[in-house]
């Protein structure tokens, strides 16, 4: 019950937290090595409707170019309906959005991997 109320509230913070920051195309920029196992939350949030949620799982090891390719997967599965997914440069995730679809937010909820930053700005 706990996770699902921190859950709840993260989506609803990242809903209010980029209000005036809705875009159309987004780029995540992985850098550094997973020095740790653990996961990454993003989630991605439409002006208008539900937050979509991607969670990926990181092995420990993982180079900066795996774990954008990692992120992209795991968008691509939840998200590729209505979002254009694909890696660029290696270490980015570029997240656009498909013809007929509102602007929106994108937000790192979760990083348990230690070495690993995700930075995220529009396009």
């Amino acid at each position: 019950m706990r996770r699902w109320i921190l859950a709840t509230s993260l989506a609803l913070y990242a809903c209010v937290a980029h209000a005036d920051g809705l875009q159309n195309k987004w780029r995540l920029e992985v850098s550094g090595n997973a020095e740790t196992a653990g996961q990454i939350v993003v989630l991605v949030s439409p002006e208008k409707g539900e937050p979509i949620r991607a969670t990926t799982q990181v092995a420990a090891g993982r180079a900066e170019n795996d774990v954008a390719r990692d992120i992209s997967t795991a968008l691509q599965m939840v998200a590729s309906n209505r979002y254009s997914v694909e890696t660029d440069d290696g270490e980015d995730v570029l997240v656009k959005k498909r013809e007929g679809q509102r602007d929106f937010a994108v937000t790192v909820v979760e990083n348990t991997v230690q070495g690993v930053t995700v930075d995220i700005d529009a396009e």
